[in-house]
């Protein structure tokens, strides 16, 4: 769990309580009055592997929407992928889905901005989507999903849609037992997650980092092809 996030360009500051964001605070907020199942974060770190081995297999997704081959989703792709698979979202709900997972920019999305995406579509989980899920492949994916969204209800302790700073700091406490090194690894986390520098980490965020901690980069494709 030792990833540095943030190599390379730096993400965007997103805007503050955008209309995305209060959907997936609501989301949470409603997620995390079913509980979790997650015991401590130690539980989670064990998953990495088998969680690594899963987002990796989006990857025949991630290609199938990429209609010109170039290691990014555009706009343009991700609308004609949501046209095909018969999801009506505005073009406005599509903008926002699109910048909320465009973190650097790009104007596309990245292979793990793609993952970031495809889970904030599961959270959300509007009854059209859940059928589009079924026709994307996604079906396998949703255990997946779920142990991030376990994860994160698991970290927000007051179940208010956010993870903040202690709250990150009593989940690593409650992990290795309280070692005087606990607040500085929490420190730690929590700083690979807040890319906004807010004080505070949305579902988004969580996910960003989460692709890092399993060892899915960004700039991936680059490396594929030296």
């Amino acid at each position: 769990m030792g990833g540095v996030i943030g190599r390379g360009d730096s993400p965007r500051h997103s805007s503050p309580a955008s209309k995305l964001e209060r959907k997936m605070v609501e989301a949470m907020q409603q997620r995390a009055q079913k509980g979790t199942s997650v015991k401590s974060f130690n539980s989670v770190i064990m998953k990495f592997p088998k969680i690594d081995e899963s987002l990796r297999n989006c990857r025949t997704i991630f290609q199938q929407f990429d209609e010109d081959s170039n290691g990014e989703i555009d706009r343009q792709e991700l609308k004609h992928c949501f046209q095909k698979l018969g999801i009506s979202f505005t073009d406005d709900e599509i903008k926002d889905l699109f910048q909320a997972c465009d973190i650097y920019e790009h104007m596309g999305m990245k292979f793990n901005e793609f993952i970031v995406f495809m889970c904030l579509v599961y959270l959300l989980n509007d009854p059209i989507v859940s059928q589009a899920r079924k026709r994307m492949g996604l079906g396998n994916l949703e255990p997946t999903f779920e142990t991030l969204v376990d994860s994160f209800v698991f970290l927000d302790k007051n179940k208010d849609g956010y993870v903040s700073k202690n709250e990150m700091i009593q989940a690593i406490n409650e992990t290795i037992g309280g070692e005087r090194s606990s607040g500085r690894i929490g420190m730690k986390r929590f700083e690979e997650m807040d890319w906004d520098k807010n004080g505070t980490v949305t579902f988004k965020e969580f996910l960003f980092a989460f692709t890092h901690w399993v060892g899915i980069d960004d700039n991936e494709d680059d490396g594929e092809e030296e």
